[in-house]
């Protein structure tokens, strides 16, 4: 019997299949497949072509994922809800708060798997500065403190119970 034409079913005779790829040819792909991390002006980002290889527009980048990884910290510790509001109004608009906390967590996400050095550590420092100044205890923008028995989330809100005796 010839290898050619092996019997497959009901003897019949089908032609071999075609022969794997050779492996030693370098398949191009159409965008660059980056697992470490490089240095340098010419990234891509978010969008096919931004930065590009201009420098301006790479500082713009660095900026752009700085300030959202800032956001990212700010919408992380923000409590907008006024006290005694209504619990299904006050639980949609923390839903949405969320929701765009979380957008901008993707958008510092996505930029950084771009594999970049330098936005890699705009994306960090981004988070560093917006927890200092939206969520750490010595925060000049929380209200309240570990003592005064209130949560510390950056809050619109004044607790005006903080602070006052009990009348007795």
């Amino acid at each position: 019997m010839a290898i050619d034409a092996l019997p497959i079913h009901h003897n019949t005779t089908a032609p071999r299949p075609p022969p794997p790829p050779p492996t030693n040819v370098h398949q191009h792909h159409p965008f660059s497949l980056f697992t470490h991390f490089y240095w340098g002006k010419d990234a891509e980002i978010l969008f096919s072509g931004w930065p590009g290889h201009n420098s301006a527009m790479y500082a713009l980048a660095l900026l752009f994922v700085f300030f959202s990884a800032v956001l990212v910290e700010l919408f992380s510790n923000i409590n907008v809800v006024r006290p005694g509001s209504k619990r299904v109004a006050a639980i949609l608009f923390q839903m949405g708060i969320r929701a765009i906390r979380a957008g901008f967590a993707y958008l510092v996400m996505l930029s950084v798997i771009s594999y970049n050095g330098g936005i890699f550590i705009a994306a960090v420092v981004g988070h560093a500065v917006g927890y200092v100044a939206f969520g750490s205890p010595v925060s000049i923008f929380r209200k309240g403190s570990a003592n005064t028995g209130h949560s510390g989330a950056l809050s619109v809100y004044e607790n005006k119970s903080i602070g006052k005796k009990k009348k007795e």
